[in-house]
């Protein structure tokens, strides 16, 4: 073990305050956010695409108050989706606990067509909000990471309307889902956020609208499974569960449509076309090309009638199908027409999973096949904008950047990405392991960090049921935590990138790992389960999920596949590009060794393939804050890593 390294990470004596210089990368400081600003304008949800939504990031009213206080008159004006304590924002303060934060807008000269309903979508916002239309409320919601929606048709008038939302957030103060968010920021831990940090729009629906939709490939099948779920009747609540089954003996057979055709049109496109054509038009949208002017779309097409009902479950055949993988993103468009209402989406053909490799062992799997996944993890912060990417492409830039140096997957790291992001992954070619969010009350460091990180036997024999000592008494915050995992895996179900979940991340906040791991795996009984990354092993889920910065690199035999879930870290701190005079990472490399060092680390981690290493995750993929630990400084101005040739 590098002892000296180990015991250096601990930041014994660390100075209580240290010099922040402020970094931008070039998308913001090349962005036009005059008064007519809308950043991040792009169509939020391309699995569910409709053509007649409306953006309503850009200049918002804000207001911080005391609980029990109104909005009243604006503090100033803040940028959304950023949240306030961000440059980018243009506000720059934090919202503490207790503290309100309001905002409010006018959406002008708005019309909504008689037998039309709106819905009013939020990405995120951080941590619990109300919402008002036109001085009604109209919801509530609990959760910073979660997409959310109310349907306001009743609300709405002609002409103007004004949306007021106000927020609040307790950050590390609470026990709610909060990543690696904290009011004390320093070494592995970042300043916090708080408020509407992605995209708001609000999209016109038909009186009755397809509103889940469920897509499950089936390779042995050669088919895709669709599960539809149309809204039951004018004003149906948007955020009903759309996956759930209905109850054994209770199939629901009611039209979906109130007048015309009352039949399902599901039209697939091929991947050829959808894959070459878009891509080389740069065109980012599942949806790009006009499905009905291109002719060429339209031969290549296969339709398929279905009888509609509310809930539905219908398989497409997908004859001698073009697999997805990282060498191949192959994705097939697809549209859906029932009655007035028609919704352009994508799927991908591939499975992942848990076998046997040539030598016997228990391995991951790739479309049937034992796969190495060598990934990175990536936690999504950005120095102006902290968890709001500053522009679409920025998502863009990181994953290519990580795909360029070899890698062929993204560990998430508790934080839930817009679905653009994801979007980007399953085009691209990236596998996602994606994390759940952690919560839960303050565990002292040495036990839930530090100490299995220097001494490992710690970290492999403490059980989790024990409430108390990883801080998760609170039985409340336990049941949130569970409903809110399933709601993830739900939002994040048709996508086609992940490849693992991962509900706990080196016992923070963790309790019950097998129990809910179980509740995993009947959420979602396609993809493989990592139920305790690093340390408190509970013996379950699928693989054995090893962090290892200090030790030489080995396979430890295990019943399950295992992985390296997080190694490297190397400190390497480029002048004029860091944030912090203080900085934190494993091992201190200078910049010209770098690349030779990095090159040579990820040669050992492919030499143990051959000795049953499944899978494993470099950390990082950026500096963040104090962090120079990334293989992209934090304003992503310089590669520390250089691509071997």
């Amino acid at each position: 073990m590098r002892m000296k390294d180990a015991i250096a990470s601990l930041q014994l004596g660390k100075k209580k305050h240290t010099q922040v210089h402020q970094l931008s990368t070039i998308w913001s400081r090349f962005a036009e956010d005059g008064p007519d600003a809308v950043p991040l304008a792009e169509y939020p949800r391309p699995q569910l695409k409709r053509s007649d939504w409306q953006c309503l990031n850009g200049w918002w009213e804000y207001a911080f108050r005391l609980p029990g206080e109104s909005m009243g008159i604006a503090d100033g004006r803040i940028l959304v989706p950023f949240s306030p304590e961000t440059v980018r924002s243009g506000v720059g303060r934090t919202l503490l606990p207790g503290e309100l934060l309001w905002y409010r807008r006018s959406i002008e000269d708005f019309h909504l067509p008689k037998g039309k309903r709106a819905i009013l979508h939020f990405g995120a916002v951080d941590e619990r909000c109300t919402v008002w239309w036109n001085g009604t409320k109209v919801g509530a919601h609990r959760n910073g990471y979660l997409s959310f929606s109310f349907d306001v048709t009743d609300y709405v008038c002609e002409g103007t309307n004004k949306l007021e939302v106000c927020v609040r957030d307790d950050t590390d103060r609470g026990t709610a889902c909060r990543g690696k968010q904290t009011l004390k920021p320093g070494g592995m831990y970042y300043h916090g956020q708080s408020g509407i940090w992605q995209t708001v729009w609000l999209e016109i629906v038909p009186e009755i609208y397809l509103k889940g939709l469920k897509i499950t490939p089936l390779l042995e099948e050669e088919a895709v499974e669709l599960g539809l779920t149309f809204s039951d009747d004018p004003g149906s609540d948007p955020e009903s569960d759309p996956e759930s089954d209905p109850e054994p003996g209770k199939e629901e057979t009611a039209n979906c449509t109130e007048k015309g055709d009352s039949r399902v049109r599901i039209t697939v496109f091929s991947p050829e076309l959808f894959n070459s054509k878009d891509k080389a038009e740069g065109a980012f949208e599942p949806a790009g090309i006009d499905f009905e002017k291109d002719s060429e779309r339209k031969e290549s097409a296969m339709t398929f009638d279905f009888p509609c009902k509310r809930r539905m479950k219908v398989r497409i055949p997908v004859p001698e199908a073009r697999l997805w993988s990282p060498e191949d993103p192959a994705l097939y468009a697809f549209r859906i027409e029932a009655g007035e209402d028609v919704v352009d989406s994508y799927f991908a053909m591939r499975s992942f999973g848990v076998g046997k490799d040539d030598a016997g062992r228990t391995c991951l799997l790739l479309n049937r096949a034992p796969y190495f996944f060598h990934g990175v993890l990536d936690q999504g912060y950005w120095p102006e904008s902290l968890m709001t990417a500053p522009a679409d492409q920025a998502m863009v830039f990181d994953i290519t950047q990580m795909k360029e140096l070899g890698f062929n997957m993204l560990r998430k790291h508790v934080k839930i990405e817009p679905v653009r992001w994801y979007w980007h992954c399953d085009r691209i070619g990236m596998v996602v392991w994606q994390d759940m969010v952690n919560g839960g009350g303050p565990v002292h460091k040495i036990l839930e960090t530090y100490g299995p990180t220097v001494f490992p036997p710690l970290g492999t024999h403490l059980k989790d049921n024990h409430y108390a000592l990883l801080s998760r008494q609170d039985a409340d915050a336990r049941s949130r935590f569970e409903a809110d995992l399933k709601k993830m895996i739900r939002q994040l179900y048709n996508c086609p990138c992940i490849g693992m979940w991962v509900p706990f991340n080196e016992g923070w906040g963790q309790f019950d790992a097998l129990r809910i791991t179980g509740d995993v795996k009947k959420a979602d009984p396609t993809r493989p389960v990592d139920h305790a990354s690093g340390w408190f092993d509970q013996g379950g889920g699928d693989v054995r999920s090893v962090h290892n910065y200090f030790r030489p690199l080995t396979v430890e035999p295990d019943k399950r596949a295992f992985v390296i879930s997080e190694y490297g870290g190397a400190n390497c701190n480029v002048p004029g590009h860091s944030m912090s005079e203080e900085v934190y990472g494993y091992q201190t490399v200078k910049e010209e060794d770098f690349s030779e060092i990095f090159h040579n680390l990820m040669d050992q981690v492919h030499a143990l393939v051959k000795e049953g290493l499944s899978g494993a995750v470099y950390t990082q993929v950026s500096d963040i804050e104090e962090e120079t630990n990334g293989l992209l400084t934090y304003d992503r101005s310089v590669r520390k890593a250089k691509v071997r040739t």
